[in-house]
């Protein structure tokens, strides 16, 4: 048995515990939960063996010293945001003893996982770049992953709050968390149509640049793609239509708003030390090292200080102006979404200096 059977096997895994939670958020069950974390803690474990696994084969196939973690392409790092995001996960469920929050924080690892298998990126074990074989790695990318994995967990916590809080349709906050929903069911939908399509070719950045939503919004066909829009807006609207039923089903947990906001602050507090030493400080020293150069704006390097001046703005906003409730958590929201874009929209759609974060 190698790595790949154990991640398989976490894979596997964590779609099960995601359905498992939301089945348990739905049904309010006691077994189903039970079950449900009895699959997620198998799975956190054949995964971390997995990485370990994956390590070690690395050392022996001479392709990296063993002092290097195998976090260095969008595959591994990928796998590594997952890890830290059930680890962190596990920590909230067992000191909070509260099993809700997975319904919301699993569905985030699943999308993960799901997204390497939609895109076909390569999970082989490569050699290191030259500009990877830096004593700045451990420190630059774990780092920057364990910030992710909070800022991932606070948005799960804040999105509940928003959930449970709201009343009206009217309401600012309302609509904003069922468009957001609404637009991410769209593009998840978007792109698995277009893993239905075309997901022979799609094996490298470029080939999914080319063709991201040309199923659906960029058909050459206009008939399609104008129903894909209209399709859109029709899933949207229902999601504002009906939103209310998922609000139903948090509050039936009797979370409070209280622990909710106070979870979101928390795990920000914690990610944002993280991201500001390991992902910009550090990771400037390395350009300086690698590049010749601390800053150059490359499209990564704008993004990160884009995202860390979303969650400076949270915490300045909390602490120094007195913001609770639903204005910082539709902040902490957003902040996640520039995560993502930092993440991934960045490697799919620009190009710069980090391009060993793309799929190939």
């Amino acid at each position: 048995m190698d790595s790949s059977v154990l991640f398989g096997i976490a894979t596997i895994g964590y779609m099960l515990s995601m359905v498992a939670y939301i089945s348990y958020l739905v049904f309010r069950k006691r077994g189903i939960g039970v079950v449900a974390t009895g699959i997620t803690v198998a799975s956190f474990v054949a995964q971390t063996a997995a990485f370990l696994m994956r390590w070690v084969e690395g050392y022996e196939m001479g392709l990296r010293s063993f002092w290097r973690p195998p976090v260095s392409n969008l595959y591994e790092s990928l796998i590594f945001f997952v890890w830290c995001l059930i680890l962190g996960y596990l920590v909230i469920e067992f000191k909070y003893r509260n099993r809700s929050f997975g319904a919301f924080i699993t569905p985030v690892a699943g999308l993960a996982l799901a997204f390497i298998e939609m895109t076909g990126m390569s999970k082989e074990i490569q050699p290191l770049m030259p500009a990877l074989q830096s004593n700045w790695l451990l420190a630059h990318v774990t780092m920057s992953f364990i910030a992710y994995a909070a800022f991932g967990l606070s948005f799960g916590t804040a999105l509940m709050y928003l959930i449970e809080k709201t009343e009206e349709r009217t309401e600012p906050a309302y609509i904003f968390w069922t468009v957001s929903l609404g637009v991410l069911i769209v593009l998840l939908s978007a792109m698995g149509l277009d893993f239905i399509k075309y997901h022979v070719l799609a094996t490298n950045s470029e080939v999914i640049k080319s063709y991201l939503f040309r199923a659906t919004f960029k058909s050459a066909s206009a008939a399609v793609s104008l129903t894909s829009w209209i399709g859109s807006v029709v899933i949207i609207a229902l999601v504002w239509r009906y939103g209310y039923l998922l609000k139903r089903i948090v509050a039936a947990f009797s979370i409070t708003t209280d622990l909710l906001d106070e979870l979101t602050y928390k795990t920000i507090a914690v990610g944002f030390p993280i991201f500001t030493l390991g992902g910009l400080i550090f990771g400037a020293i390395w350009a300086d090292q690698a590049w010749g150069v601390y800053w150059s704006w490359d499209p990564k390097e704008t993004w990160s200080l884009i995202t860390w001046f979303v969650y400076a703005f949270y915490l300045h906003a909390r602490l120094m102006r007195g913001w609770k409730g639903r204005k910082v958590a539709v902040v902490a929201v957003v902040g996640f979404v520039t995560v993502v874009f930092t993440y991934l929209g960045v490697n799919l759609l620009l190009s710069g200096l980090h391009s060993y974060g793309a799929l190939g």
